[in-house]
Parts: C-alpha cells; sequence; structure tokens
C-alpha cells in the first residue's frame, strides 16, 4: 500500500516572478524525498571522485531544508499545478537495469562467467547505447540493441554470435516492471494525465504496458518520431503532439523520469517542470549504471527516489 507521503520539496530563493508565485522553471529540487526520517533535512552529494570510478555530478547550489506545501509556502509550485505527466519508462517504471542485467547473461556465460560484473556490464551498455543511437536514429530499437551487444562483447574480449545479438535486441518484453510502478500509475491516473515519450520501439513498449497498471493517454516512441532522446526532435514532438492530440501546453506538463542524460537536461532545454525519480540515488553518489553521464546537473523541481513516494506525495497534495 502506498503511504501518503507529505509532498516534501528542496527549494532556492530565486526571486519572485511577479508578485505572487515562483514559477517551477525557477526553483531547483536537489536532494530526495525520505520516508524514514522525522527530521527531513536536504544533503548535499556525498560522492567522492577517485581514479577511475564514475560518481554522480556534484551539486554546486545552496541545498535548503524541506519543506512541505503549505498556504503559507504557496510561492512554491506543487505536483498538483499541472495536468498531464510525461514519462520516460525504462528505468523509470521499467526496471531497465534488472532486464539488461539478466539479458547480458547468455554472453558473460559464453565468456566464462567471469570477465563482467553487474556495474561494469551496466556502464558499457550506458556507453555503447548512447553511441549507437547517435550514430544510427533510425534504427528500431532491437536493431540498435543487437549492436550494442555485439560492442559490448568485443569490449570485454568475448566472443558472441548473430543469434546472441538478436536475443538481446529482442529483450524488451522480458525487463520487469518495479514493484511500486502499477499502484503509483492507477494513483497518479485520477489526477493526470499520463504520456509516454519512451526511446523503444512500438511493439517493445506494447509488451511493457501490459505490465503498468494504467491506461495511457497517448504513447510516442522512438519508432514515430525517427530519433532517440536526448535529441531535440523527441522533444519537439512531445509538445507539438501534446497540444495536437490533448491540447495540452507546456505549462501543463510535468516530465516524470529517472534519466538525467535521456530526459532532464533535454527537458529543462525546452522549459519544463520536471521530476527525477532517483532510483540508483545518484544524489547521495549512487552508481550511473546503465545510464550514460551528464556532466552539468541539470535542475529539478521535485525529487523522489520511487514512483511509490511520488504517488503518496500527489495524494497528500489532493487531500
Amino acid at each position: 500500500m502506498i503511504s501518503p507521503l507529505g509532498p516534501f520539496r528542496v527549494f532556492e530563493a530565486a526571486g519572485r516572478l511577479g508578485s505572487t508565485r515562483i514559477t517551477a522553471s525557477a526553483r531547483r529540487a536537489s536532494t530526495l524525498v525520505s520516508m524514514r526520517t522525522s527530521a527531513i533535512i536536504a544533503r548535499p552529494n556525498r560522492a567522492q571522485p577517485s581514479s577511475g570510478v564514475t560518481t554522480a555530478p556534484r551539486r554546486t547550489h545552496a541545498h535548503r531544508r524541506y519543506t512541505p506545501w503549505s498556504p503559507e509556502t504557496e510561492t512554491m509550485a506543487r505536483l498538483t499545478d499541472y495536468s498531464v505527466l510525461t514519462f520516460d519508462c525504462y528505468g523509470t517504471l521499467i526496471d531497465w537495469e534488472g532486464g539488461i542485467w539478466d539479458a547480458l547473461q547468455p554472453l558473460i556465460m559464453q565468456g566464462g562467467g567471469s570477465a563482467v560484473t553487474r556495474k561494469a556490464g551496466l556502464l558499457a551498455f550506458a556507453r555503447f547505447e548512447n553511441q549507437h543511437e547517435r550514430a544510427a536514429p533510425e534504427l528500431r530499437y532491437p536493431e540498435l540493441l543487437a549492436r550494442v551487444h555485439r560492442s559490448i562483447a568485443e569490449g570485454f574480449g568475448i566472443a558472441t554470435s548473430d543469434a546472441l545479438d538478436e536475443a538481446f535486441g529482442a529483450s524488451v518484453p522480458l525487463w520487469p516492471a518495479f514493484p511500486d510502478t502499477a499502484d503509483a500509475l492507477r494513483i497518479l491516473k485520477q489526477h493526470y494525465k499520463l504520456v509516454i515519450l519512451s526511446n523503444v520501439h512500438r511493439d517493445g513498449f506494447a509488451a511493457s504496458n501490459r505490465k503498468l497498471g494504467a491506461e495511457f493517454d497517448a504513447i510516442y516512441t522512438a519508432e514515430d518520431i525517427g530519433s532517440y532522446k536526448p535529441a531535440n526532435a523527441n522533444f519537439e514532438y512531445l509538445l507539438a503532439h501534446l497540444k495536437s492530440d490533448l491540447g495540452m501546453d507546456k505549462a501543463d506538463i510535468l516530465h516524470t523520469a529517472q534519466s538525467l542524460h535521456h530526459d532532464h537536461t533535454p527537458a529543462k532545454r525546452f522549459g519544463l517542470a520536471n521530476v527525477w525519480i532517483d532510483r540508483p540515488r545518484l544524489s547521495e553518489g549512487g552508481s550511473w549504471g546503465a545510464t550514460e553521464k551528464v556532466e552539468a546537473m541539470p535542475a529539478t523541481d521535485f525529487v523522489f527516489v520511487s514512483m511509490e513516494e511520488m504517488a503518496g506525495a500527489v495524494l497528500a497534495e489532493a487531500g
């Protein structure tokens, strides 16, 4: 059961726009919501850079204590100020790292079983997926994944085959949903329109969608768009189609995603309010996993470590 967590945010004094509010794009929400801490205090990133270790981007702005929304703090935007949630799916709703790691096992076993750790395998995936998405944005995701698999094999010096590459490319339907996803989406569906902006193909998302527990109002995939996030074309497509399909403007949108690389950096280029679902706890120095790192930390308006926490915060705001 999802606990109705209060909508805690971190914010910076950024000056007033007009006389009553600071808009979502003028603030940064920069640390985690903790369901287990009674005195909830914003914590700076504790990642310590070391040779050969990829760490989270260091935050440079001042941190403030978490503050729940109330009439006395009306300068803070609320989650319920928005009408539509636009989701990344893989990494946010679907446990793609678990799915990727499982799908790499036949290759790793072929290599003797000891050459590749989970962390190394996921970091290799992040690097090669980004390279192939940039080099061949016209490829459907299964074909792109097959190329990624071959690059990973070559990078670790493991012999692969067309059959192994193709099996990895076809693995998206097998990737599991996070345990909290379906319950959270059913709650959020009561308050928002729900939209997917995904880097996979239509059939792959259709298979994943059966695990998500909610009906989406629109689904936009890389196959529809002809490019992969973080390309500008994907967000241009999103904004144009939300307007034509659902009558939604930019101010109605709250982009909700895990990946700083694929989603939050381009979302902020387009001036979108955003929710960082920080499942790997990068803000505490966690591993980048299967996501390509970013050098500069994008602004985030709300930060949660799970969809469960976000849904709880929405329930609390909605009363």
